[in-house]
């Protein structure tokens, strides 16, 4: 089954090149009146739908574009039902760190606390994981 960004960016394209086909449909009609009153129609029923509908479609496809795959989802793991990734082993056997006064517990390795020399071992503090290193439960 297409995903729904799939879905969404094909519907666009067909509602874009729909309206693109009235617009031509509505100026033919239109370059063979002389008068306003009788080009009206034309604007009327080609033309200004037609824009409408190239509006729709450009909305229907930024849509797509940006419920598409990897626009904010998390990569899937090397799980084939696309869970997440499992959790990386710890780089040493060294305990998890916190920044005193943090509420998050790092592994030694992660960016967000590597070559800050404030780190300290978590001990018994309760805190949550990082979302960046993840680090092991302990």
């Amino acid at each position: 089954m297409p995903s729904t960004s799939r879905i969404l960016l094909w519907a666009g394209l067909a509602a874009a090149a729909g309206g693109a086909v009235l617009c031509v449909a509505g100026w033919y009609g239109i370059s063979g009146e002389r008068f306003a009153e009788r080009q009206l129609p034309y604007l009327a029923s080609c033309t200004l739908p037609g824009v409408a509908l190239i509006v729709a479609g450009a909305v229907l496809c930024v849509g797509g574009v940006l419920t598409g795959p990897g626009a904010g989802a998390p990569a899937p793991g090397p799980d084939p039902a696309g869970g997440p990734a499992p959790p990386r082993p710890p780089a040493s056997d060294e305990p998890p760190l916190r920044v005193p006064g943090g509420t998050l517990a790092h592994r030694p390795d992660c960016p967000l606390i590597a070559g800050r020399p404030e780190a300290v071992p978590v001990g018994d503090a309760a805190l949550a994981p990082c979302p960046v290193c993840e680090p092991w439960p302990r």
